[in-house]
């Protein structure tokens, strides 16, 4: 069964370094498998949604989204972040 890895940006706090970690996490999640299915602002919001960045990311399963999260590729990622966005990050099983 499908996987959805969510991202949604809630804030980006230093601009160089989520740059950074866009460059080093799209290969890192590419080679472990992920298809890359939106990364934008919303077109269009409702309810209580926010204008903010949202990634998501089709994997095969949720294990696989969950290794990709845990290879060395992405912590190098998740690194050069270093705090410099808030994010809400979730893995979702598809149905």
């Amino acid at each position: 069964m499908s996987a959805y890895w969510i991202s949604t940006y809630r804030e980006i706090t230093d601009e160089a370094k989520a740059a950074a970690y866009a460059r080093l996490a799209r290969p890192a999640l590419l080679a472990a498998g992920g298809t890359f299915v939106a990364a934008a602002e919303p077109a269009q919001v409702y309810e209580a949604g926010e204008q903010t960045r949202v990634v998501l990311i089709e994997f095969d399963s949720v294990e696989a989204a969950v290794a990709a999260h845990d290879s060395d590729g992405y912590q190098e990622a998740l690194a050069a972040l270093d705090g410099g966005a808030v994010r809400d990050m979730r893995i979702v099983p598809g149905l």
